[in-house]
């Protein structure tokens, strides 16, 4: 590869230039510090739809910020040509190709996960297993938090071959799901309705959201899938335990007995209908 017009561009390169351009990227690091951190402190004081859209706001500034300062930082070192322009970013995406190929592969991924928006911050995914609450996402990864508060870190460049479920997808709606199984010599329609009443009454569910009581027949007797929304995402771990105990003391007070299935832990999504 010819480096002379690379050697040239750097060539006009000045000490008084790197300073400038030094001040310049301090700045925007600063400004990317303060809003990963106003933002998401706002946030947390917040609820529902502003809490999504602000914590949402915060990666796609980042990348604005970013950008900006490239489109300055680059004229002060170099002068804006056309033949210095192509031998620099030429030169660049060459080095970055051959010796950061993973990292870049995640940060492209990166890019086009802020374009696709598949996920936010607040949204709650399940990626290769791990499932949690977007807290964070960077230019080359994503971090959630499980529900037993645990911190995982996701590159982008996994979500190129991974499928990626998404339970409330921008939103605060996230149905959780409750998981019996029952003897099956009972009154079904009866068990129906107050395993109903028993998902309204609950004090943390939205009750202007759909609420499902779904019945299927299973080696082990019947299996009871009690389906609604908590007030808040956050409440999914506390909404489900509240439902299962409920329903279970409806069973213990109509004399249903209850069986040992598979899975009898909770999953708030990929349930199914």
């Amino acid at each position: 590869m010819d480096t002379r017009p690379v050697r040239e561009a750097l060539a006009s390169i000045t000490s008084q230039a790197i300073l400038e351009a030094l001040a310049v990227i301090v700045i925007a690091a600063l400004l990317i510090l303060l809003v990963q951190k106003l933002f998401p402190a706002l946030a947390g004081k917040l609820s529902g739809k502003p809490r999504l859209y602000l914590l949402a706001s915060v990666p796609l500034l980042r990348l604005l910020i970013i950008l900006l300062t490239l489109l300055m930082v680059v004229p002060i070192l170099v002068e804006p040509s056309f033949e210095n322009m192509v031998a620099i970013f030429g030169a660049l995406g060459l080095a970055l190709g051959f010796a950061l190929k993973d990292y870049a592969n995640s940060l492209i991924a990166g890019i086009v996960t802020l374009y696709e928006m598949p996920y936010r911050l607040g949204d709650w995914i399940e990626v290769d297993g791990r499932y949690g609450e977007v807290r964070a996402i960077g230019a080359r990864a994503a971090e959630i938090v499980t529900l037993d508060d645990t911190v995982v870190v996701i590159p982008h460049g996994v979500l190129w071959n991974a499928l990626l479920a998404n339970g409330n997808d921008g939103t605060d709606n996230l149905m959780c799901v409750a998981d019996l199984y029952l003897e099956p010599d009972h009154d079904v329609a009866f068990l129906r309705a107050r395993f109903r009443d028993a998902i309204f009454t609950c004090p943390l569910t939205r009750t202007y959201q759909p609420v499902q009581v779904v019945v299927s027949g299973c080696e082990w007797g019947l299996h009871y899938r009690l389906k609604a929304y908590p007030l808040e995402p956050r409440a999914q771990r506390r909404f489900i335990s509240e439902l299962t105990a409920r329903a279970a003391a409806i069973c213990e007070e109509a004399g249903v007995g209850m069986v040992a299935g598979p899975g009898l832990g909770y999953r708030p999504i990929h349930q199914g209908s």
